[in-house]
């Protein structure tokens, strides 16, 4: 009993001889060289003439040959993937999570598709920006975007003051130094938004990609452990266009 699994693992081996054979088969048939041949023989007027062994090219290549070839070759591999593609129309499964169906009878290619996009979200999820940590996140419903808490800092300015280093005599001025005090003129009021996601949220995505990755996988293996419904569909088409070759 054949599984798609296993005409699965075949198809690309199948493809791959193909290719390399039928290439092979037309830069054959390209060469005239090898697809001709002669024999000469010699034979002298009288007894006594010079005599000359015969000469002989063997064809290398015959084109008939070649038909049969590559009809054998074409056969197995158009036998395969109509194998696969005819087993594909019934190959389905339920991706589950947690035991809850999220989607019935997915066909198997759905599911390899599924496979691809899912990497892709995985890598999106990832690199989600997330709230920085050092500081303390509150939902801001007004504008959809997270907000810290009010934090209020002075405003200061800076105002020059005179220090008198050594009062005025009859013989010397006064000695003057002049330094700047800070002096508070008012307040600064800080609230930072941020359009980024709690970190936990995105954990939980996370974790979630991870399973629904994990439930399609299993779910394409079960859906491909369907047994194949064969499909001789060379012979037809090959009997068709190569005749009796």
């Amino acid at each position: 009993m054949t599984r798609l699994n296993q005409i699965i693992a075949v198809e690309k081996g199948v493809k791959n001889r193909s290719q390399q054979e039928l290439t092979q088969a037309h830069h054959d048939l390209q060469k005239p060289q090898l697809l001709a041949g002669i024999s000469r023989t010699y034979q002298p007027r009288d007894e006594e003439g010079e005599r000359f062994p015969p000469e002989s090219t063997r064809v290398q290549v015959r084109t008939d040959d070649v038909l049969k070839k590559t009809r054998e070759i074409l056969a197995r591999l158009f036998d395969v993937t109509a194998t696969k593609d005819l087993t594909n129309c019934h190959a389905r499964a339920d991706v589950k999570v947690d035991g809850k169906v999220l989607l019935k009878g997915a066909p198997a290619t759905y599911l390899l598709f599924l496979e691809k996009q899912l990497v892709d979200l995985h890598t999106f999820v990832q690199k989600l920006p997330t709230l920085d940590p050092s500081e303390s996140w509150v939902p801001d419903p007004a504008q959809g975007l997270w907000a810290t808490e009010p934090v209020q800092t002075a405003k200061t300015k800076k105002v020059p003051r005179n220090h008198v280093k050594s009062e005025a005599t009859e013989k010397h001025p006064a000695q003057v130094e002049v330094y700047y005090e800070d002096i508070v003129v008012g307040y600064w009021k800080t609230v930072k938004f941020s359009g980024a996601l709690p970190a936990i949220r995105v954990n939980d995505m996370l974790e979630r990609v991870e399973k629904l990755q994990q439930a399609v996988k299993f779910a394409r293996e079960e859906a491909n452990a369907v047994e194949v419904e064969e499909l001789k569909a060379g012979d037809a088409l090959l009997g068709y266009l190569f005749g009796q070759a």
